[in-house]
């Protein structure tokens, strides 16, 4: 087993909550085993920190399973996994949620989406994907789904050495599968979807425009497969316009509409920062503007010009928004904090030239909980503003 002392003072970071070790924080290392095993942390002192597994290929060498001297067993990762799949039970999901949260729900690496009857998972991290064997049967022990799909396409796996992955690991099914969300029903492709094949941490956020919606025109921004454009069906919209840059985004809204009778929304395959200023150059205004974009920064390097972005479609949605109407705007990177969310806003609120106020401020859904200590998870924001003059 390798074992790894920190340098002086470097463990109180790790002790307080995060679950990461970093190269550049470790003193010394003893012993020797295979990458992705189990490994030590001790303090400067000796003193004990915790296990984790370990990766010498990244900056994090080492992330956090257990702050406990206990065995890191096939026990030991069942508990955790049913540990967090009873919190989301207990929390009241049973058909689509987040079942784990990687390091959020202390199993760094590993996310396990539910989508009715069927699992997507990521494997995200070395430490879990020469675990990937164990895990799956352990998921089809907790869960006896109809079938698991790996989701492990994904550029932040460079970092640990390993290549994209996706593919059936259980099962055989049809990757594109029907959920119900809120009451809607809705077409989901793990295959091709969007992060493991939709955008679960927005479903309590797309319940809430029952608040909002009601015989209103709406615009929804950015629409992927159509989740905010069909919640806002379903709350009594009046209109619904749905418009994404992907043409196959368009066909699912197309077709989600149409699962479920939905006479009210209309799409459009366009550039949302062209269309908003087609709209503002055409007197072209709605009465509630849904912008949820992706992520335009995925790293600190590039906070400055992604936040120009997020200010750039804030400001020319504020200006299409009616007096008395709502813009619920969204960021969903973890470099663009709270603060600056926040400060994005403002700015924007000001150089929009129009009035508004603040009426809710909220983050992911429940099953996306954030583990304290650990900022990075915190990374969904969700402002509702009213406009007022």
């Amino acid at each position: 087993m390798y074992v790894l002392t920190l340098k002086k003072n470097e463990e109180k970071r790790i002790v307080n909550g995060h679950p990461w070790v970093y190269a550049n924080e470790v003193s010394k290392t003893d012993g020797k085993d295979a990458q992705g095993s189990i490994a030590k942390v001790l303090a400067f002192d000796g003193r004990f920190i915790g296990y984790g597994y370990i990766n010498h290929l990244s900056k994090i060498i080492v992330r956090i399973l257990t702050y406990r001297d206990e065995p890191i067993d096939r026990n030991f990762f069942f508990n955790r996994i049913k540990s967090s799949v009873d919190l989301r039970l207990a929390l009241g999901y049973s058909d689509n949620y987040r079942a784990v949260f990687g390091e959020n729900d202390l199993l760094p690496g590993l996310i396990v989406d539910k989508y009715g009857d069927y699992l997507s998972v990521q494997f995200l991290t070395l430490g879990m994907d020469v675990r990937k064997e164990m895990i799956v049967d352990i998921l089809v022990e907790i869960f006896k789904p109809k079938g698991i799909y790996e989701r492990s396409d994904v550029s932040v796996r460079a970092k640990e050495g390993l290549l994209p992955v996706k593919g059936v690991l259980y099962g055989s099914f049809d990757p594109v599968v029907t959920i119900t969300e809120n009451g809607i029903k809705m077409l989901v492709d793990l295959e091709n979807g969007q992060k493991t094949g939709y955008f679960l941490d927005q479903k309590e956020n797309r319940a809430n425009l029952s608040h909002y919606v009601k015989g209103k025109s709406v615009l929804d921004c950015f629409s992927n497969v159509g989740g905010f454009a069909l919640n806002a069906a379903k709350y009594g919209a009046e209109s619904v316009l749905a418009v994404d840059i992907s043409q196959t985004a368009v066909d699912y809204v197309k077709r989600n509409a149409e699962l479920n009778g939905f006479g009210n929304i209309t799409t459009l395959c366009a550039d949302v920062f062209e269309k908003l200023r087609e709209f503002r150059k055409d007197n072209v205004k709605f009465d509630v503007i849904i912008l949820d974009p992706p992520a335009f920064t995925k790293s600190k390097d590039t906070v400055k010009e992604a936040y120009k972005g997020y200010k750039d479609i804030n400001i020319q949605a504020l200006k299409l928004v009616n007096k008395g109407g709502f813009l619920i705007t969204c960021s969903c990177s973890q470099h663009l904090t709270v603060n600056l969310f926040n400060e994005m806003i403002k700015e924007s609120v000001t150089q929009s030239g129009v009035r508004a106020k603040m009426i809710e401020f909220r983050t992911q859904s429940r099953d996306h909980g954030t583990l304290i200590g650990l900022d990075e998870g915190l990374y969904l924001k969700v402002a509702v503003l009213a406009i007022i003059g």
